[in-house]
């Protein structure tokens, strides 16, 4: 993969980007790293998270496709360090980054946006570290933090189709937490329905009920394993494909 000399000298050395992420005492793992291609060093919409337009900008595009951390779509939106260890070019802090995509190279774990790949290298050095393609090395899983958001937001997938077809993700996930599992409560049975993981971080049901939807969703790991929560604000009864809806909830 390659990315253009332009992009690598003015499209990404030039973002500062204020961590939206904290750090966590977990042990670094050592593995390896490259980058996609980008026309504008940001993320890509069509991720297999399914995220679409947040997984292109979320964390100011400083995004990233895994391999065996996307643990079938439950790695979506969790949150890594990522560092190089050549103290030539690497900077200490490295990288930021949330996953929005799978994907697989030359024995890498992380295949990173452009702006993320620059932000592994000190000053000036970037386009040394892009001329390598592949750089070695270690990243730990921390805590996501969006200063702007400070609850889970629910937002239904442009694919779904109001009333028969409802699909949604959930999107500014804190903490270091995965979702498992998402309900909807079925008021006529008096008894909460599962949602389908369809694919990355999208649920989706078929008929869902009429009316207002309250959901509630599993969580592990910050917050416990496998606690569940449940929004008080849930979907609106005339719910809008594209839309996101916000919640009460706090992963903290």
């Amino acid at each position: 993969m390659e990315v253009s000399v332009k992009c690598g000298l003015f499209g990404c050395l030039l973002v500062v980007l204020v961590p939206a992420l904290c750090y966590s005492q977990d042990t670094f793992v050592a593995s390896r790293a490259t980058y996609y291609g980008s026309p504008d060093c940001y993320g890509t919409p069509s991720g297999a998270c399914g995220f679409g337009e947040f997984g292109r900008t979320v964390n100011n595009g400083n995004v990233a496709a895994v391999s065996y951390l996307f643990r079938n779509g439950s790695g979506c939106g969790a949150c890594y360090q990522v560092r190089c260890t050549n103290p030539t070019y690497c900077s200490e802090n490295g990288a930021y980054v949330v996953v929005t995509d799978h994907g697989e190279g030359d024995y890498t774990d992380f295949i990173m946006s452009p702006r993320a790949y620059a932000n592994l290298a000190h000053p000036n050095t970037a386009l040394e570290l892009f001329s390598n393609g592949v750089v070695d090395v270690e990243f730990r899983r921390v805590s996501c933090r969006y200063p702007n958001y400070n609850t889970v937001k629910f937002k239904v997938h442009e694919h779904s189709r109001y009333p028969d077809y409802l699909a949604i993700i959930l999107i500014y996930v804190s903490g270091k937490n995965d979702i498992s599992a998402v309900e909807v409560w079925q008021e006529d049975c008096k008894e909460w329905k599962g949602m389908r993981r369809a694919h990355g971080a999208v649920w989706d049901m078929a008929n869902p009920p009429k009316g207002d939807l309250k959901l509630r969703f599993q969580v592990s790991g910050s917050v416990g394993y496998g606690r569940w929560v449940v929004a008080s604000n849930g979907l609106p009864s005339y719910w809008r494909a594209g839309v996101a809806y916000d919640t009460d909830i706090h992963l903290f």
